[in-house]
C-alpha cells in the first residue's frame, strides 16, 4: 500500500516539474526573438519566464546601462534589461550546474573540489552575454561609420538639386546601401512621421549608434537649422571629415598591429624556431656525452 503511495506521489512530483519546467516552452510567445541568435532563441521562454523576477534585482545603474547597450546593438524593442539579465543568471546557473555535474560523474570530486570550477564556469557564462551585447553594438556602429560618407555625399547631392531635407533623408533610407545606417534612417524617418522634429531624430539615431561620427553630423544638421545655413556645403564636409577619420583610423589600426602581432609571436613562433635550432645542437651533446 505506501509502495504505491510512494510511486504516485513519485510520479505527482515528476509531472509538476516537468510542468513547471516546460510551461515557458508551451505558453511563450516566440515574436520578439524573431530577430535574435539561434541559442537565444532557444533559451527565450525561460528567459522570459525568469525576466520578472530578475529585473528588480537589478540596481538602477544596471538598468540605465542595460538599456544603452540594447538601444546600441539595436535589438527588438520586446527586449528589455530584465531579460538580458534574466538570460545572464539563467546561463551562469546552467554552466555551474553543467560543470558540477561532470566534475561528479567523472572525477567523484568533492564539493570544495569543483566548487572553484564551477563558480568560474558560472562567470564566464555570466559575462558572455554582455560581451556578446557589446560586440553587436560595436558591429552596428562600425556599419553606419562605413556607409555614412556615401549617404552624405547621396544628400548632398539631392540638397543641392532642390530636394528639401526630408526628401533626401527619404531618398538615402530607399537607394542607399542596405545596411545598418539604412535601416537606422528609415527608424528616424518613422520617428519624423510620428510627431518628432528632424533634429531630435538625426541626434537619437546619433545617439543609439553611439558612433562620434554620427554626433558631429547631428550637431552640424542642428547648427545649420538654427543658423539658416545651407545644408549642402556642411554635409559636403561632413563627407570629407568623415573619409578623413576612417583613414585616421585605418592608419592607427595599421601601426598597432606590429605590437598585438607580439604575443604570438612571442608565445608562438619564438618557441618553435628555438626547438627547431636547439634539438641537433641536444643531439650531437648527447652523442658527444655517451
Amino acid at each position: 500500500m505506501w509502495l504505491y503511495l510512494g510511486l504516485l506521489a513519485a510520479g505527482l512530483g515528476a509531472s509538476w516539474l516537468a510542468w513547471v519546467a516546460l510551461q515557458p516552452l508551451l505558453l511563450e510567445n516566440q515574436g520578439a526573438s524573431g530577430a535574435l541568435p539561434w541559442w537565444w532563441r532557444a533559451a527565450w521562454p525561460w528567459v522570459s519566464a525568469v525576466a520578472p523576477l530578475a529585473g528588480p534585482l537589478c540596481s538602477w545603474r544596471w538598468r540605465l546601462r542595460l538599456t544603452r547597450a540594447i538601444e546600441q546593438a539595436s535589438l527588438p524593442a520586446g527586449i528589455g534589461y530584465a531579460h538580458l539579465a534574466a538570460l545572464c543568471w539563467s546561463a551562469a546557473v546552467a554552466a555551474a550546474g553543467v560543470t558540477a555535474a561532470c566534475a561528479i560523474a567523472m572525477t567523484q570530486a568533492q564539493p570544495w573540489e569543483w566548487g572553484a570550477w564551477a563558480a568560474a564556469a558560472a562567470l564566464a557564462a555570466a559575462a558572455a552575454p554582455g560581451l556578446w551585447l557589446r560586440d553587436l553594438g560595436r558591429q552596428r556602429r562600425r556599419g553606419i561609420e562605413r556607409d555614412l560618407p556615401f549617404v552624405l555625399d547621396m544628400m548632398t547631392l539631392c540638397v543641392e538639386a532642390g530636394l528639401s531635407v526630408q526628401g533626401a533623408l527619404q531618398l538615402a533610407a530607399q537607394s542607399g546601401p542596405p545596411g545598418v545606417l539604412r535601416d537606422a534612417l528609415a527608424d528616424a524617418l518613422a520617428e519624423m512621421r510620428a510627431g518628432v522634429s528632424r533634429g531630435a531624430a538625426i541626434k537619437a539615431l546619433a545617439e543609439r549608434s553611439n558612433s562620434p561620427l554620427a554626433r558631429n553630423w547631428a550637431a552640424a544638421v542642428a547648427q545649420a537649422e538654427a543658423l539658416g545655413i545651407s545644408l549642402g556645403p556642411v554635409l559636403r564636409a561632413q563627407a570629407a571629415q568623415c573619409r578623413s577619420d576612417r583613414h585616421v583610423r585605418a592608419e592607427q589600426l595599421a601601426m598597432q598591429a606590429p605590437v598585438k602581432m607580439l604575443l604570438p609571436l612571442i608565445g608562438c613562433i619564438f618557441p618553435c624556431t628555438f626547438i627547431v635550432l636547439a634539438f641537433p645542437i641536444a643531439v650531437q651533446l648527447l652523442q658527444s656525452v655517451q
